[in-house]
């Protein structure tokens, strides 16, 4: 299945988004397969991003996702620069619903 979010870096942070993206830590990057997520994308306009992934789980990838020590460091490093809005019924950022999709 496919998804997507969007969520916000703060004004001046965009450059040291893009940086912590391109020096993404290795073991994020396992967590995330591991969590089954694949074909992950994360896109920017202006300061808005718009993520999009698959998985065939998506409670088992939250719930991985969210246990995760890894996540837990990762959102810390990137919480002052980005604007985070969690749905509280997932403990995820807030899911879009799909409107259209086109094989």
């Amino acid at each position: 299945m496919n998804y997507a979010w969007i969520l916000e870096i703060r004004p001046g942070y965009e450059e040291e988004y893009k940086k912590r993206h391109d020096e993404i830590w290795p073991e994020m990057v396992q967590m995330l397969k591991e969590a089954g997520l694949r074909n992950y994308n994360i896109f920017r306009y202006g300061l808005k991003l718009f993520g999009y992934f698959e998985t065939d789980d998506l409670k088992k990838s939250i719930n991985f996702i969210s246990k995760s020590e890894i996540n837990k460091k990762w959102s810390k490093y990137m919480e002052p620069i980005m604007k985070v809005d969690i749905d509280p019924k997932t403990n995820f950022p807030y899911l879009l619903p799909l409107q259209m999709h086109l094989d």
